[in-house]
């Protein structure tokens, strides 16, 4: 294919259903930038390594027009306190310019407790929003349109029944299922691996992991099913090269199981998205998510038979690395955020996180998270770079870097397969490790001063931090308790221990779980409520030392 049967074939369809924001792009010179650009002859080494955009391998990026059709959603992760402190940091934000929300859950939420639990003590609305209700949910979706706002949820071990939350309310608001948009998260393997809020085993984990694909796909068939996510993988020490591998090979965990289940590949496929770390090493990180998409296209389309192209492609969001954000200096973030989300926008991300200049003091204030939209918003009109797609393509160090860690990130998903998978690897602790030793040894390089973090160990100044902080209302937990107690006490509690009896015994089953999820929830069942029920059927997870 060349580049006009490209056009004829991608470019005319996809102008078609979203028009391009200019009739023409050119740059303050008055020279003019083509939609593609590319090599004089596209050979068969072009083809079959860059490809063309909206097409296999997917190298290019995912979409024909990328971003001269449209820009990647903005979001801003936001969620603290309770669900109407929430709610106005969203309409906020919305109000800003922001596409698209992104939700933050405190950590009761995010291991399935009550805000009322004593597992909870301490807890509440700390590092993100207690919503242990479906009237929780309610506030804090409350002037959100579902049929036009896509809602992003950072949750894995509870998220199906999160999800099954956003699917009430939805209801509530009169929009039918098959019109929500948005992501949960809902990738549990990476919590066994760096990040820790896992409840059950990984083997029910799994199942309601495949529970979500099925039912979506059938119901909800707009919604991201899953984030697999390597972000988390990277803020715990890994290299761009093993972001990459752990990454997809969870993603072929996932793919196997749902197989397993009995899915069909080419129906829950394109329901699959990831979630990408966006780092320091700008060049490395642009060839990271190019060689990423390749890769995937590839496992997909050869290691799993997948014959829809849309099955192919690897759609994904990105965060700026919280890792990176320092105490010291913190105004010099803001130049860490730039440059690390500009490398997201030119590796061609779907979605986008910018992180506030203060995140590594405490949680972000409005002024944070407003410079940190406004950062995304200076990238996409000002700067040019979503003006033409994939600007950097050809360049020999973004080539070299792409092809070499396609390369790194395919070994060890062998080592990997060749383990059993990435179940059996977590479970010999083999991808923990490898990241512990990653971690170790950018840490010794840190103090070696082989590695430079400016204001860290070097450049440091004499400084008395007079950033402003987010203040929590210390009442939050005490009033949380009050509205759980009046809800316990106002339900019809005979109906609650009917439905926690059925859901015991689905359970047990291979009952498709997210339908009697969601009338537990419309009967006040709590989420913490939820989550013991299971627990008293499948345990809890305790990792080996």
């Amino acid at each position: 294919m060349d580049k006009k049967e490209w056009e004829e074939k991608f470019i005319h369809p996809a102008i078609r259903r979203f028009p391009e924001r200019k009739e023409s792009f050119s740059t303050s010179s008055g020279i003019e930038l083509d939609r593609l650009h590319t090599p004089k002859k596209v050979d068969e080494e072009y083809q079959s390594q860059l490809g063309f955009p909206g097409d296999y391998p997917y190298t290019r990026g995912v979409q024909p027009t990328m971003y001269r059709g449209r820009f990647w959603t903005m979001r801003q992760y936001a969620g603290f306190s309770t669900a109407k402190e929430s709610n106005e940091r969203y309409k906020f934000l919305l109000d800003q310019g922001q596409t698209g929300l992104s939700v933050a859950f405190d950590l009761p939420t995010q291991i399935g407790y009550d805000s009322d639990d004593p597992m909870a003590l301490g807890e509440v609305g700390k590092v993100g929003v207690s919503i242990p209700t479906l009237d929780d949910m309610g506030i804090l979706l409350d002037g959100i349109p579902l049929d036009k706002v896509s809602i992003s949820m950072t949750i894995n071990a509870p998220a199906s029944i999160l999800l099954a939350m956003v699917i009430a309310i939805g209801k509530r608001q009169g929009v039918d299922p098959k019109q929500l948009r948005g992501t949960i998260q809902n990738d549990i393997l990476k919590e066994y691996i760096a990040r820790g809020t896992y409840i059950f085993p990984p083997r029910p984990s799994m199942r309601l992991i495949t529970d979500v694909f099925e039912y979506c796909a059938r119901e909800v068939p707009r919604w991201n099913t899953i984030s697999i996510s390597g972000y988390h993988i990277r803020e715990a020490g890994s290299t761009a090269a093993q972001e990459i591998a752990f990454t997809l090979a969870n993603g072929i965990a996932y793919v196997q199981a749902a197989i397993d289940a009995g899915l069909d590949i080419d129906i829950f496929a394109k329901q699959l998205s990831f979630f990408f770390n966006a780092h320091n090493n700008f060049l490395e990180e642009i060839a990271k998510y190019r060689a990423a998409r390749r890769l995937w296209a590839k496992i997909m389309r050869h290691r799993f038979g997948a014959k829809d192209p849309k099955s192919w492609r690897l759609r994904f969001h990105t965060q700026t690395a919280g890792s990176t954000l320092t105490a010291q200096q913190p105004e010099n973030n803001v130049v860490r955020v730039a440059i690390q989300a500009l490398a997201a926008v030119m590796g061609g991300t779907q979605s986008l996180h910018t992180n506030g200049r203060d995140e590594a003091i405490a949680l972000p204030t409005e002024e944070a998270a407003q410079i940190a939209l406004r950062t995304q918003q200076i990238i996409a009109h000002e700067s040019g770079v979503a003006d033409t797609i994939d600007p950097l393509a050809g360049s020999y160090v973004i080539e070299h870097l792409t092809d070499e860690l396609e390369k790194a990130a395919e070994a060890y998903i062998q080592t990997i397969d060749e383990m059993g998978g990435a179940l059996p690897a977590i479970e010999q602790g083999y991808i923990q490790e490898e990241i512990h030793e990653a971690a170790y040894t950018y840490q010794r390089d840190l103090e070696a001063e082989k590695e430079i973090v400016v204001g860290v160990n070097k450049f440091e100044v004499d400084e008395e931090n007079s950033i402003d902080k987010l203040q929590l209302d210390p009442t939050i937990e005490a009033s949380q308790r009050e509205r759980l107690k009046a809800l316990r006490e106002r339900r019809d509690n005979g109906k609650v221990a009917e439905l926690r009896g059925h859901l015991e015994t689905a359970a047990s089953s291979d009952e498709n779980l997210m339908p009697l999820f969601i009338t537990c929830l419309e009967n006040d069942v709590t989420l913490g409520e939820i989550c013991h029920t299971l627990r008293n059927v499948w345990g809890e997870y305790r990792p080996s030392l």
